[in-house]
């Protein structure tokens, strides 16, 4: 579904990558190390050079907010642009089935984003990103602040949209949660990625 190749910027060596329909993908590397980096530039948030197509249409026929709703970048930290949560969510009665799921509260949308923790920060910001349904979602370690158990809500989810035919790129230090959900390894270092055996998956440093 997706093809990247000789995909570069500052602090990323060449990547020549494919990523199918209904595959997960794990990256794990030390911090600074590029993966935030190369998320961005596939999500094309930042300048980058490089060959990319989504389905079969190069990223240089389509606009860059088309591509970017169909390639979507959710960062450890999402940005929010307003006081309320409401505001990020223009349907509520689509959006609240799917906070339900996560654990979030049913009034959530009334409140404002700085009642919020970190962990209701992700899922929200989560949610957001999955009722855009996109065809490829890059995910940068969105469970880090999640408990286990809500943390398995949110893989059951992104296992759901991979039996729909979307793909995922999954930044996680947890070599379990790797194990669950991507059939193919990667390690980033120095800016260059490689391809992991499962007998080297297990060093997430």
């Amino acid at each position: 579904m997706l093809k990247v190749r000789r995909l570069t910027r500052p602090g990323l060596k060449p990547v020549d990558i494919d990523l199918n329909e209904g595959e997960c993908i794990s990256i794990n590397g030390p911090s600074g190390a590029g993966k935030s980096i190369l998320m961005r530039a596939i999500a094309d948030l930042d300048p980058n050079d490089g060959d990319l197509t989504l389905a079969g249409q190069s990223r240089e026929d389509m606009p860059a907010p088309v591509w970017r709703r169909q390639v979507v970048y959710l960062p450890g930290e999402a940005g929010w642009w307003a006081d309320r949560v409401a505001a990020h969510f223009p349907d509520p009665d689509i959006a609240r089935p799917m906070m339900g799921r996560l654990g979030i509260a049913a009034d959530a949308l009334n409140w404002e984003i700085s009642r919020l923790s970190t962990g209701e920060k992700q899922r929200l910001a989560l949610t957001r990103a999955l009722l855009t349904a996109p065809k490829v979602l890059l995910l940068d370690e969105p469970t880090s602040g999640l408990d286990p158990e809500t943390a398995l809500k949110v893989e059951t989810m992104l296992h759901e949209r991979l039996s729909m035919g979307a793909a995922i790129m999954l930044v996680t230090h947890d070599a379990a949660q790797a194990a669950r959900m991507a059939g193919r390894g990667f390690r980033m270092d120095k800016g260059e990625l490689t391809e992991i055996t499962p007998e080297a998956g297990g060093d997430t440093r």
